[in-house]
């Protein structure tokens, strides 16, 4: 639970900072591991306390930034560029938590080393793959671009 402890401790900082924009951010980051951590707890059963895990807050916050590159896009076609500015310094912010993203060539040497280890011969192959990525690289790369990259070399 390193990485909870880590935005809890930046919370506390951010509120004694008197840092609103921060605050409001690590609010928000907060208040989504709690969503997912209720949602864990009722798929786990009574008995589960523990809340979920970094690569599950990984994946969380990747979703979080990606939503937020989304609705700055959005703002900024809509003229309301105040708002767009918003979008992206929290981006910014979660962003501070997430590790460092792979470049394209160690994406493409992960995809490569995952193809491999999942032993992919072909498309039908490309669940396994993606596993494996997901496994090690989450929160680290976007699914979204790789999927395509995955498909090239299997296909």
């Amino acid at each position: 639970m390193q990485l909870r402890a880590k935005i809890s401790a930046a919370l506390k900082d951010a509120m004694k900072a008197k840092d609103a924009e921060r605050l409001s951010t690590l609010r928000l980051i907060n208040a989504a591991i709690k969503d997912r951590d209720i949602a864990a707890r009722a798929e786990a059963g009574e008995g589960e306390t523990e809340g979920v895990g970094d690569d599950v807050i990984l994946g969380l916050m990747g979703k979080m930034v990606k939503q937020r590159h989304e609705s700055a896009r959005a703002y900024e076609e809509g003229g309301r560029l105040e708002l767009a500015e918003k979008e992206l310094s929290e981006i910014k912010i979660i962003e501070d938590y997430l590790p460092r993203q792979l470049d394209a060539d160690e994406t493409e040497a992960a995809v490569v080393a995952a193809i491999s280890e999942a032993g992919a011969t072909g498309i039908r192959d490309m669940g396994k793959v993606m596993g494996v990525l997901k496994g090690k690289y989450t929160g680290r790369m976007d699914f979204g671009r790789v999927g395509p990259m995955v498909k090239d070399r299997l296909g």
